[in-house]
């Protein structure tokens, strides 16, 4: 996956800055092999994986996704059981156009929970390299400590339940999320960094 992703970044690089028909001929056939073989391994047809890299624009970049960690009096942690695996997340979501990792934290946080608040820490940021588990793209996550500003807790149509949790406890973890979980646990003022939007 991660030998796909620098080619498939070279390519799709190489097609927007290229000038010579020859180069533009030579990317287009890296980028082509590079969607069967992405096809292969996700078992997906090649048209459907050049579709989606099409749908990039400029120089292509990791995805940047934020997280946020919510933590009751108790310290429990908040966290969603997905409808697509049944896994169980903290608040998260990718970045959109315009909007900045800690605003990201706070959107996904009320659109999730159902619950407004407050960024009060970056915990810190994560790079996963493309693979099996993470998909096609490489990304960079954002993880933020927040507080709870006011709302209630109310069920999207993303999850299957929603609640506070010891962390020791949580039977089945979303990706990296038992990580940031456990970084945010350990996070204080000292330790992480005030947020700033990055």
């Amino acid at each position: 996956m991660r030998l796909l992703d620098e080619l498939r970044v070279l390519s799709q690089n190489g097609l927007k800055y290229a000038d010579d028909p020859y180069d533009e001929e030579r990317y287009e056939r890296i980028l082509e092999l590079t969607c069967q073989y992405y096809g292969d391994a996700l078992e997906l047809p090649a048209t459907d994986v050049r579709e989606r890299f099409d749908a990039e624009l400029g120089h292509v970049t990791p995805k940047v996704g934020a997280e946020a960690a919510v933590f009751d009096s108790t310290g429990r942690i908040l966290l969603m059981r997905r409808t697509d695996d049944s896994t169980w997340c903290l608040p998260c979501g990718w970045v959109d156009p315009n909007e900045s990792p800690a605003e990201t934290a706070v959107r996904e946080t009320r659109e999730e929970t159902g619950l407004d608040v407050s960024v009060t820490e970056l915990v810190d940021v994560y790079h996963h390299p493309p693979d099996d588990r993470f998909g096609p793209h490489g990304r960079i996550d954002v993880l933020y400590r927040c507080v709870v500003d006011d709302g209630a807790l109310e069920l999207s149509h993303e999850g299957e339940a929603l609640d506070y949790w010891e962390i020791d406890d949580v039977p089945v973890w979303h990706k990296a999320h038992e990580t940031y979980a456990r970084d945010a646990a350990c996070a204080s003022p000292e330790t992480a960094t005030e947020s700033t939007d990055p």
